[in-house]
């Protein structure tokens, strides 16, 4: 009898917890079929506005016991009573769910109504996809109100001299008559007197063989200009050695020491492409070099101005000049004290880009040309008008800036620009 109630005490105490736990798992089970289904209606809503995060650890704690073991993901019974309508029905719903969608896991489709009323990635994509597209329609339309419109106006930059050359700093805007295409300008639009406007300047220096006797003056003379000519924050110059090709040592810059090194950096040898560094600083620097507001361009080329190796001809560059509305200054290196062809060529394309050319008789006589160009720069006018016939022909169009109601007055410009194509 002790041994039988020692035996029956175990018994129950073994079997009180399984009785617990069976209890309080029936507590959170539906007590109806239609309670099962709602239950999963609402949590089919509840992990379809639950991050991606959260959904995927509901999943992974679906798939734990509450020791914290894993279990396999095996159908989990919702307690329906077999072959009552409700079973019925919702197994067909899930049956003709998984039959509409191809490629579908039969498992997947029959484990329950969270997951197979979930909407399909595709579309959820799809809807996205549509709502960017959307958006981007918006942002379009938003910028359309926005008008490019074709501006007809035409920019100089020039010098005025008296008969001694000297430079004449006080003259209005009624004071000059633009011809366009040897027709008046239908109207001057702006006129300003630019002696302090800032500077984009390109220092382009022959470092062909040609030079290489009297490069190192030139070299110095060159540093004593930048040295002088360029105001921190508020100019900007670059340093282009060229003989066969053109070669940067010295980007856009305002600091007077970088450009020296820039200078200092170049080394003569080869053949001479003039006509080609000419076109790559007024085509790849000058044009694209930034403004945050109206800049003078100049470029002060240093040469003997003979070219055996270009790709592009003298006219071409003077059109890229042209196009980049930049001034060519041109120094000859020359000193023979005969005029040679090379020094033609640089009076062509100083004259063509309304600069000017210089011819030192003695190398020692370069550094006051470069002072004679800064001294340029610091007294120039400015004008904007538009012409009286203009159209988007892309043809070449003369300029001719007049001085009237003043005598013996010399005017410098650009000759004349390329109208934009239609």
């Amino acid at each position: 009898m002790k041994l039988r109630g020692m035996f029956l005490r175990i018994a129950v105490a073994l079997l009180a917890p399984l009785v617990v736990a069976q209890s309080a798992g029936q507590e959170e089970l539906p007590s109806a079929p239609s309670a099962t289904v709602e239950q999963n209606r609402a949590k089919q809503k509840d992990s379809n506005k639950a991050p991606p995060a959260q959904a995927a650890q509901r999943s992974q704690s679906a798939q734990t016991n509450p020791q914290g073991q894993a279990t396999p993901t095996e159908p989990q019974s919702d307690n329906r009573i077999a072959g009552s309508p409700q079973s019925d029905n919702i197994a067909a719903a899930s049956s003709q769910q998984a039959q509409s969608q191809p490629g579908a896991d039969p498992k997947t489709a029959t484990t329950g109504d969270s997951e197979s009323a979930a909407p399909p990635r595709n579309a959820e994509s799809k809807n996205d996809t549509n709502r960017n597209t959307d958006s981007d329609k918006e942002g379009l339309d938003e910028s359309l109100p926005t008008v490019r419109k074709r501006v007809d106006e035409v920019n100089v930059v020039f010098t005025v001299t008296d008969k001694h050359g000297r430079y004449v700093k006080d003259l209005k805007k009624d004071d000059f008559r633009v011809l366009d295409d040897s027709k008046p300008a239908e109207q001057i639009r702006s006129f300003h007197n630019e002696t302090d406007l800032p500077l984009q300047v390109g220092l382009l220096v022959d470092a062909s063989n040609s030079v290489r006797d009297r490069f190192k003056f030139e070299q110095e003379s060159a540093i004593e200009f930048l040295n002088q000519t360029i105001r921190p924050r508020y100019d900007k110059a670059l340093v282009v050695g060229f003989d066969v090709t053109p070669e940067v040592t010295q980007d856009f810059t305002d600091n007077t020491e970088a450009l020296s090194r820039g200078v200092r950096a170049l080394r003569p040898g080869g053949g001479t492409a003039l006509f080609d560094a000419l076109y790559f600083a007024c085509r790849d620097k000058l044009m694209k070099a930034p403004q945050k507001g109206p800049t003078r361009r100049a470029i002060i080329l240093l040469s003997d101005g003979d070219d055996n190796q270009s790709h592009v001809t003298r006219e071409e560059a003077i059109e890229m000049a042209q196009r980049a509305e930049v001034i060519v200054y041109t120094i000859s290196t020359n000193i023979s004290g005969m005029k040679k062809s090379g020094d033609k060529i640089l009076e062509r394309i100083a004259s063509a880009t309304g600069g000017r050319a210089f011819f030192p008789f003695q190398i020692r006589d370069v550094a006051d040309d470069f002072a004679v160009i800064q001294d340029e720069l610091r007294s120039q006018y400015a004008l904007s008008y538009k012409p009286a016939d203009f159209s988007f022909d892309g043809r070449y169009r003369t300029i001719e800036i007049l001085a009237q109601n003043h005598k013996n007055l010399h005017v410098r410009a650009r000759r004349g620009y390329y109208a934009p194509a239609q």
